[in-house]
């Protein structure tokens, strides 16, 4: 499990060609904690705007530290691991890792104090046999095979969450979104909305035959109470039920709700 204090992966790009790549990798490895980026030869110089452009806000700052190295060698010279990602590289004997298990590893080295490396090539083709012949390992993801493709920044996202996901929070968002102010129906509230669909399902015989009553109702009653309402979902139910059994004229019933508005269309 990766911790604060612990050694991270450096992200080594390998004769990137657009800025807009950059950006969006750095946003990518930040997301995951990753802050360490190197770049080998890219191709249209650095600093690149367009990158900044694209690393929108704090990760910006993953760009600012950024290294720039000539060849690929330069850039892993303090490096004791290497992964290289491809779906390529089967002139060359190396073992094969999925993102899982290649950063299961990464956790197991950096945690012993060595330095490891995520590689990735360049847009249009990847990485090619040279650059693969300087890693330890290589890293496939199993996608379709019949479009095996992704983007620069897709692909440095999978290995970051891989990276990171053991430290990730275990409930990152809340199960149930709601608007501000939004409050739960009470228990008494949701038993008057039940006794009220029940009284109006009674007289429409609904309940029936009577041999099944009692378990259909029972049913019924069951629903409300795991529905999970708010007290805007009691009041919606209340004005539709309402709506619904209006017999008069045809036109809108002017009952209130219990929000004390009149029901309408």
């Amino acid at each position: 499990m990766a911790t604060a204090g612990q050694a991270q992966p450096a992200v080594v790009l390998v004769r990137p060609q657009m800025g807009e790549n950059i950006g969006a990798a750095a946003r990518a490895m930040l997301n995951f904690g990753l802050t360490d980026m190197r770049l080998v030869d890219p191709r249209d110089g650095w600093p690149n705007p367009r990158a900044v452009a694209m690393a929108s806000g704090a990760a910006g700052q993953v760009l600012d530290r950024a290294r720039v190295f000539p060849t690929l060698a330069d850039a892993m010279a303090d490096v004791d691991f290497a992964f290289a990602t491809t779906a390529r590289g089967r002139e060359l004997t190396k073992p094969v890792h999925t993102p899982a298990t290649a950063m299961d590893a990464a956790r197991a080295m950096t945690a012993e104090g060595r330095r490891v490396a995520l590689i990735f090539g360049p847009e249009r083709a990847g990485l090619e046999n040279d650059d693969v012949a300087r890693a330890n390992a290589i890293v496939t993801v199993p996608v379709n095979p019949d479009f095996p493709s992704l983007n620069l920044a897709q692909a440095v996202l999978l290995m970051g969450y891989e990276w990171g996901r053991d430290s990730l929070p275990a409930e990152p968002a809340p199960r149930i979104r709601t608007p501000g102010g939004e409050a739960p129906a009470t228990r008494l509230e949701v038993e008057r909305l039940a006794d009220h669909w029940e009284e109006r399902l009674t007289e429409a015989r609904f309940f029936f035959p009577p041999d099944k009553a009692p378990a259909m109702r029972l049913t019924v009653r069951n629903l409300w109470s795991r529905m999970g309402l708010t007290r805007g979902d009691v009041q919606i139910f209340h004005g539709i039920l309402r709506q619904l059994t209006w017999s008069g004229t045809g036109k809108p019933r002017q009952d209130k709700t219990a929000s004390g508005h009149p029901a309408q269309d």
